[in-house]
């Protein structure tokens, strides 16, 4: 969970940590917080589940103090994975017809 502490600080922007990816990771942390007082389990074991609350709560502070940037585009975000792959096939399909088309022309002459 660390290494996207250092991307946000990095770019000043928590544009690399979408919503469902932040929701899922908190979810994650309130399990593992649960289990920790539930589950008997070595000592240590419990502290990395607090560790784990301290890198949550610096998320939550970036959430705060950094804008998101909209401008950028997300890495794993599917849905905009398919627009583009959309995207690019019409094009090439417009290149590839804007081809055909020009080829009959010189035929006809």
């Amino acid at each position: 969970m660390c290494p996207q502490l250092f991307i946000n600080y990095k770019l000043k922007s928590v544009a690399y940590l979408p919503w469902k990816r932040f929701c899922y990771r908190a979810l994650n942390t309130f399990i593992d917080d649960l289990f920790s007082f539930i589950i008997r389990m070595p000592a240590m074991h419990r502290l990395s589940c607090f560790r784990d609350d301290l890198v949550f709560f610096v998320y939550l502070y970036q959430r705060w103090i950094y804008p998101e940037d909209k401008s950028r585009l997300f890495d794993e975000d599917p849905q905009e994975d398919e627009e583009l792959d959309k995207a690019k096939k019409e094009v090439e399909m417009e290149k590839i017809a804007g081809k055909g088309k020009a080829k009959e022309t010189k035929k006809d002459k």
